[in-house]
């Protein structure tokens, strides 16, 4: 039965842990925007040398669970803040995923206007500097966003290398106080508020882009 007294008391704890998961999911995404473009640019790389092993690692990540690569991280370096191993992690992870998301909305761009760049005679550096990216990111930003929401919800995984985000402290309190019903209503409602808005957003971004 829902105990009123018990949510109270556990709201602070959950909200604790939230700005951890907030600060996780905002670095881990951070982390993976930028390795992700240098993936894309290696994938699209016409030297083999370059191409294959980029193909190779990012395709391995991907076939591997993040669970799994949570715990690989973890005993392989041992001597890692927990919350630092588990936002390099989520970066890596997601970096490959975004690679894909970077190199679609690259070879979205029309072939015109490289040709016309190429016309042109612009550096290598302005061209896509000024002309390739900015429509490139005009492409890949509903699925930015959307990969976004998707590392939010993955970061109770974070728990089981001990960093003390949302689920973690939910549980921690539930199993202390008999409460978990309570703080884990109270951490789902605060992943639903914190979520929903960002997906409507992402929709509305799509629609807007679509035009």
């Amino acid at each position: 039965m829902w105990d009123g007294e018990a949510a109270r008391a556990a709201l602070p704890v959950v909200l604790d842990g939230f700005r951890v998961t907030l600060l996780a999911t905002v670095l881990g995404f951070a982390a993976a925007a930028v390795l992700g473009l240098v993936l894309a640019l290696g994938l699209r790389s016409r030297a083999r040398l370059i191409a294959l092993p980029v193909r190779a690692a990012t395709g391995f990540v991907r076939s591997t669970p993040l669970l799994v690569q949570l715990f690989a991280a973890w005993v392989l370096v041992p001597g890692l803040d927990a919350l630092t191993l588990g936002v390099l992690v989520l970066g890596v992870h997601y970096a490959t995923y975004l690679a894909e998301v970077y190199r679609a909305g690259i070879d979205a761009v029309p072939k015109g206007q490289w040709e016309a760049c190429t016309a042109l005679s612009l550096p290598r550096r302005r061209v896509w500097r000024a002309v390739v990216l900015p429509q490139a990111v005009r492409n890949v930003l509903p699925p930015l966003g959307n990969y976004a929401v998707s590392m939010f919800k993955e970061t109770p995984l974070l728990s089981v290398i001990t960093v003390q985000e949302m689920v973690h402290e939910a549980n921690t309190y539930g199993s202390t106080h008999f409460a978990y019903l309570e703080s884990f209503t109270l951490a789902a409602a605060v992943f639903l508020l914190a979520s929903w808005p960002t997906s409507v957003l992402v929709r509305r971004l799509e629609v807007r882009l679509a035009r």
